[in-house]
């Protein structure tokens, strides 16, 4: 027997999840048309008080991705996948869930900002061009995942499966890029 999805009807799960997929497609390629099409400015728009750019960009990605743990954690105990933890989290998980997320995403936005602005999408080497398909991808899945919570007749899988998207594509962000920046020796960290 087929169960509807949550807030929908049977059927009607296609149009729209295809319809919340096309528009994270869509701001996934616009953010990186828009990256490769830009003249890069090559020189920081702010360091937030850093010491330069690619510093902040660590730092700020570094502590979004460590948010993506909190994140994970809610996300899991809220769909009763935590293992050793009941099944019920209480109500301030799903608060913690959405502050966490909210926070992470602020932090993001200063470095794409710089990564679209002042370095463009660039292709000169498999890291590089991971990092900008990734971050792109990051941004797509993050504004699908965001419509998904506030349209009616998703399947119940979809917003596990987008928010899945969003913290890998962000963790392969923080790998090709903070993680690359803090084993470089030589660079100074703050």
């Amino acid at each position: 027997m087929t169960t509807p999805a949550v807030g929908g009807r049977v059927g009607a799960e296609r149009p729209v999840a295809a319809f919340v997929l096309l528009l994270g497609a869509f701001v996934a390629v616009a953010i990186g048309v828009y990256a490769g099409v830009h003249e890069p400015a090559g020189r920081p728009f702010t360091t937030l008080g850093f010491s330069g750019m690619l510093q902040m960009k660590a730092w700020l990605t570094t502590a979004a991705a460590a948010l993506l743990l909190v994140q994970l954690t809610t996300a899991l105990w809220m769909w009763g996948r935590l293992p050793g933890v009941r099944r019920d989290a209480p109500s301030g998980a799903a608060l913690l869930h959405r502050w966490s997320g909210a926070a992470a995403f602020a932090l993001t936005l200063p470095v794409a900002l710089h990564c679209m602005w002042a370095l463009g999408f660039a292709t000169d080497s498999p890291r590089v061009l991971v990092h900008g398909l990734a971050a792109c991808l990051f941004y797509g899945a993050y504004a699908a995942k965001m419509l998904g919570l506030r349209v009616r007749g998703l399947p119940s899988w979809s917003l596990p499966v987008l928010g899945g998207i969003v913290l890998t594509t962000l963790v392969v962000v923080w790998l090709t890029s903070a993680l690359w920046f803090f084993t470089r020796s030589g660079v100074p960290l703050t």
